[in-house]
């Protein structure tokens, strides 16, 4: 089984994050689609549907990366999240269904929290 197929995100938190998001637009050129996160658009060799990797800023305060402490969280594109997860199952995942894709949630050894995505086929 193929498990993890490429980087989905990378999310991170900060006491300022409109600031932050600011300095990087004027900085680097990374623009937020929708005010939301910068998000680029790719797609595989040969691979008609378009992929994407979203790179967001999070509130410090925000609970989205909880239970873990860390401050960043990787999300991982998989292919197949229900045999992933079968594999997986003694770590308790957590599943969200969404119009963008289906998610679970691990938590690493160091108690990073790690985001699996299943893009919508």
């Amino acid at each position: 089984m193929k498990r993890v197929t490429g980087l989905g995100g990378i999310f991170f938190k900060s006491e300022d994050p409109e600031k932050l998001y600011a300095w990087y637009e004027a900085h680097l050129g990374l623009k937020r689609e929708s005010n939301e996160a910068v998000v680029f658009k790719w797609r595989d060799a040969g691979d008609e549907k378009e992929g994407r990797t979203v790179w967001a800023i999070f509130a410090k305060r925000s609970k989205y990366f909880d239970p873990s402490p860390s401050q960043f969280m990787l999300n991982f594109r998989v292919e197949d999240l229900d045999a992933l997860l079968a594999a997986l199952r003694a770590e308790g995942e957590k599943v969200e269904e969404y119009d963008y894709g289906r998610f679970a949630w691990i938590m690493d050894p160091e108690g990073n929290r790690i985001e699996l995505w299943e893009p919508p086929r």
